[in-house]
């Protein structure tokens, strides 16, 4: 899966079988705008009725992993936490205790993606 809103948007646009032409057309959009958005040029829209827009177009269902991953993509790179998330003050609560260990450099890369792991793998279970 991407990891970068970009090349998301990019992949999820090239599996609905349109060129950048025929799905701007399609949809109304300008070309150059979502080339650089594809290509991480330009940020992600703020807006998250822009961002639904997008995520209908592409054909991602509201609610289905794909859509929250893309609703998460966008947050990430506007350097934001999903509002959702923002929401839950027991959250938001113990983010500074996250940015403190990342910052003092107590977990490394290896160990941040064996966090993530075990996080994905208890939402299976």
């Amino acid at each position: 899966m991407e990891t970068s809103f970009g090349p998301f948007f990019h992949a999820k646009r090239i599996a609905t079988g349109l060129t950048l032409r025929q799905f701007c057309q399609k949809y109304e959009l300008d070309p150059g705008n979502v080339s650089r958005l594809e290509r991480g040029i330009l940020a992600p829209p703020v807006s998250r009725k822009k961002l639904e827009e997008y995520a209908r177009y592409l054909g991602l269902k509201r609610g289905s992993d794909d859509w929250r991953h893309f609703i998460d993509l966008a947050a990430a790179g506007r350097g934001r936490i999903p509002s959702e998330l923002m929401a839950r003050k027991a959250i938001v609560d113990k983010l500074p205790v996250l940015f403190r260990t990342l910052r003092g450099n107590q977990i490394d890369e290896n160990m941040l993606d064996e966090l993530v792991k075990v996080i994905r793998k208890s939402r299976r279970a």
